[in-house]
């Protein structure tokens, strides 16, 4: 067993767990993220806590349920999709260590997984950003930048 890949393999895996449990949790409980994401998209907090500097970028507070709702739902399955990518990438990446799958293979389809994990993190600091939720939501954007960079980790890691 190539030590290399079966310390890539775990790498990834990590992510993919964390990911998996996330997923879970907004298919079981979606109320939990979403009313967070909603106070986000509307605002809320920040309304309340900086009014001054709400007023001047509350037009691009999103107020409507459906559209609150609907980009949720578009988060959950991007996040699965992703953790879909990643799951077949870890499959991959232990069946090159264990000499059963090509490497360059393995590590292309995990490389991809990666990207996708990077990728989705990074569009929540972006668009978080956009409706200024370091304002009240720091605990979020630290998580996501984390992810973010966990994330970028394993790209590079899986780049050796």
């Amino acid at each position: 067993m190539d030590i290399l890949l079966f310390a890539q393999t775990f790498s990834l895996l990590l992510p993919t767990l964390w990911l998996t449990t996330g997923v879970r949790d907004n298919i079981l409980h979606p109320p939990v993220n979403e009313v967070f994401t909603a106070q986000v998209l509307t605002m809320e907090r920040m309304k309340e806590d900086f009014p001054e500097e709400y007023e001047r970028v509350a037009h691009r507070a999103i107020h409507s349920r459906g559209w609150q709702k609907g980009l949720f739902r578009l988060i959950v399955a991007a996040e699965i999709t992703t953790a879909v990518v990643l799951w077949v990438g870890v499959l991959a990446m232990a069946l090159a260590a264990l000499g059963i799958a090509l490497p360059s293979m393995a590590r292309g389809v995990a490389l991809i997984g990666a990207l996708m994990f990077t990728g989705l993190w990074s569009m929540f600091t972006v668009v978080g950003n956009h409706f200024s939720y370091w304002f009240c939501h720091e605990g979020a954007q630290n998580t996501h930048f984390q992810l973010l960079l966990w994330g970028l980790g394993n790209m590079i890691f899986l780049n050796l």
